[in-house]
């Protein structure tokens, strides 16, 4: 799968990207509309690619059993109605139209298309953005089930969406398009903490969400703080908890350009894009993060950073 580079004027928002898709597998990208959208137009071979469009509509006047029944009859299926009820957990729902259900079953039914998707390649925007718990469940089934023959794309904005079925999590954003280091259990973590241990320079951070560890090169991170007691570690407009503390994290961070502007905040100076002062004492900085975020600069921190930013 090959997407070509796009350019707005003169700024680069898709990079060439070649992603080496194997059979049974599920890849997340993690970005913004915008992206999504110039990703998905390049999909253009409907032999291939199957595209579900987040926000996509149903006949809303048919019953969920109607809509299935004209599933199976124009995608020339095998199956029977009222096993692929069952297998859908819709008996309960088999009667009721589409415009009746709630919102989120009525997401889920939309969804049930991709399983009667004849292409290889299914390439899902939000999928599971929509969903309350059971039919997130219900349907993260079915994914499971499709991608034991077919290779699934999932775009999304959110982490936590692309850690339920993918098998591989890359991010695409301004500063480019990089795989996610995403590891599955506490061994994983220790193994990485004793790596820190015998490294002189800290090479990821470990971070923990969902039960999964997740390790970030420490040029993606925006800034870290301390807040009730947790050490959450922000990137990308999202924060993962992290184990270590604000100090240790300070010393780890030193060698890579981070800064400890706050008693409760450490920053990548490359990511400062402004000072801002508020009053005499008063200073925050602003970052260029792609989505605008604020932190405080202490007064008895002023000095040691103009000093570092020759300023």
């Amino acid at each position: 799968m090959q997407f070509q580079p796009i350019y707005d004027d003169g700024k680069l928002l898709l990079p060439k990207i070649e992603l080496k898709m194997t059979s049974n597998q599920s890849i997340g990208i993690i970005t913004d509309l915008k992206r999504k959208q110039l990703l998905m137009n390049q999909l253009v071979d409907r032999s291939r690619y199957y595209l579900f469009r987040a926000g996509q509509n149903e006949y809303i006047r048919l019953t969920v059993e109607e809509l299935i029944t004209f599933l199976i009859k124009v995608t020339e299926r095998n199956e029977r109605v009222v096993p692929l009820m069952d297998y859908f957990a819709l008996k309960e729902e088999r009667k009721v139209k589409i415009k009746d259900l709630s919102s989120s079953k009525r997401m889920y039914v939309t969804l049930l298309r991709v399983f009667f998707a004849h292409q290889p390649t299914l390439v899902l925007e939000e999928p599971y953005f929509y969903l309350e718990e059971e039919d997130r469940r219900q349907f993260k089934r079915i994914l499971d089930d499709l991608a034991k023959e077919k290779q699934i794309l999932m775009l999304t904005s959110n982490l936590e969406d692309a850690i339920i079925s993918c098998d591989a999590i890359y991010r695409l954003n301004e500063f480019g398009f990089h795989p996610l280091d995403i590891r599955e259990s506490e061994e994983d973590k220790q193994k990485v903490q004793k790596q820190d241990e015998v490294n002189i320079t800290l090479q990821k951070i470990s971070t923990k969400r969902n039960d999964k560890v997740i390790l970030f090169d420490p040029p993606e991170v925006d800034y870290i703080e301390s807040m009730d007691g947790m050490i959450l570690v922000h990137v990308g407009g999202e924060n993962y908890v992290c184990a270590l503390t604000l100090t240790e994290l300070e010393q780890r961070l030193l060698n890579f350009g981070f800064f400890r502007c706050h008693r409760s905040y450490i920053v990548n100076l490359q990511k400062v894009r402004e000072i801002i002062t508020w009053t005499k004492n008063s200073y925050s900085l602003r970052l260029n993060t792609g989505k605008d975020a604020v932190v405080p600069l202490s007064r008895s921190k002023l000095h040691e950073l103009k000093a570092l930013l020759n300023i």
